[in-house]
């Protein structure tokens, strides 16, 4: 009881309060705008960041609450997860992110799912992350459409940021966990089915004559909002096979795709490129199995040096907790051939690029929303700790951890 009423009033004065002045001192701040800065100062009001820059430049006014580490980053952004749908205690009451009744099911939303008081959320927020794109996971041809949502609130509500892509899947997960498709041969036919007939209620829609419209069917509704670029694909393939028919599909009915997991990227890279899409990479520990058998921690560095715009995920975890943490997978991503700089983006600026919620979130600057994180070393370095965490200009941690 008293953890809940804890939680209940961190919500609360997350939510309601908007005045905390806040100042970060940082050894070195990464604003992911520009390059570090030493020896930097971070001002935030009013919920927003309002000035970055170095102490020689930026003073810190009277009445700033004053939070100091040796590194400072943008708060972590993680660009795709079941966190708030899937929950920490692995039973059926909490483990919400597959439907399992039928395959195709896109008109499903996270919005109706999402638990913003999850324990798995209030982890990750302890551990940097500030900003989740989070919905219904990887198994079914089309499992639903996604949020994103900062790590505080009470309720979905209070913590939603935007509206999120429609979740579709190719692979082995899809037959395992259906009687059809029980192949790739048709679960593509399935989907390409569903497109043909988004078309058609959509070409009856605009029917002059009101009799002859079809009645709302939203599982049709929400693909020709897919149709029309309204919603992105959030297209989960692991193997080359798999990620080519989904780049074919996006070809074929003209939608705009981010390409999820993606675990043999590095075989068709050219081909991903040629398509201009983005990558929402596996988690880079990810355990080699099933589809994703044929990993590899070097393929965040094959995409970048290819300049395909991607990010790490925490993705969808198999085993309790059901989540990992983007920070430890960008590390490991940066001892495999990726820069510092460009792994630290992978899970900031670059994720909330690709997941549409830059203009608030990603990088400290000016106007942006006030979420930072404090270091006691280096972000990627095992031995160093989170110590403060600042979402919407309110601190909500102050515990190394």
């Amino acid at each position: 009881m008293k953890r809940i009423q804890s939680m209940t009033v961190l919500c609360l004065i997350i939510v309601s309060s908007l005045t905390a002045q806040v100042a970060i001192k940082g050894e070195t701040v990464h604003t992911m705008s520009g390059s570090p800065i030493t020896n930097g100062i971070v001002l935030i009001k009013g919920g927003k960041i309002e000035r970055v820059g170095p102490a020689s430049q930026v003073q810190v006014p009277n009445g700033y609450k004053v939070l100091s580490g040796k590194v400072v980053t943008p708060g972590l952004v993680d660009a795709h997860s079941v966190v708030g749908l899937a929950g920490m205690l692995n039973q059926t009451h909490d483990q919400m992110q597959l439907e399992k009744s039928e395959p195709m099911q896109p008109e499903l939303r996270a919005i109706d799912a999402y638990n913003a008081r999850e324990a798995l959320v209030e982890w990750l927020r302890t551990m940097g992350v500030t900003t989740l794109h989070t919905g219904h996971g990887p198994g079914a041809l089309a499992s639903g459409t996604t949020i994103v949502v900062k790590t505080v609130g009470g309720t979905v509500n209070e913590a939603l940021i935007d509206s999120g892509m429609v979740a579709f899947t190719l692979g082995e997960s899809v037959s395992q966990n259906f009687r059809s498709p029980g192949t790739s041969a048709k679960s593509v036919a399935m989907i390409r089915s569903e497109f043909l007939k988004a078309q058609d209620y959509l070409k009856r829609k605009g029917n002059k004559d009101a009799e002859k419209r079809p009645g709302v069917d939203l599982k049709l509704e929400m693909l020709v909002r897919v149709l029309s670029g309204q919603t992105k694909v959030l297209f989960t393939a692991q193997k080359a096979t798999d990620i080519m028919s989904a780049l074919r599909l996006a070809k074929e009915f003209g939608f705009k795709m981010v390409l999820d997991g993606a675990a043999e990227a590095y075989l068709v890279i050219d081909e991903i490129k040629k398509a201009g899409v983005s990558v929402i990479l596996h988690p880079t520990m990810i355990r080699p199995g099933g589809d994703a058998r044929n990993v590899s921690m070097e393929t965040a560095s094959s995409l970048q040096k290819q300049g395909i715009p991607f990010a790490i995920q925490s993705g969808y975890e198999g085993y309790v907790p059901k989540t990992r943490l983007v920070l430890y997978e960008a590390a490991i991503a940066a001892s495999n051939g990726l820069s510092f700089q460009d792994a630290l983006a992978s899970i900031t600026i670059g994720a909330a690029k690709i997941i549409g919620v830059d203009k608030r979130v990603g990088s400290l600057e000016a106007g942006k929303d006030g979420d930072v994180v404090v270091f006691d070393g280096d972000p990627f370095e095992y031995t160093s700790h989170v110590c403060a965490v600042i979402v919407n200009g309110q601190v909500v941690s102050e515990t190394c951890r």
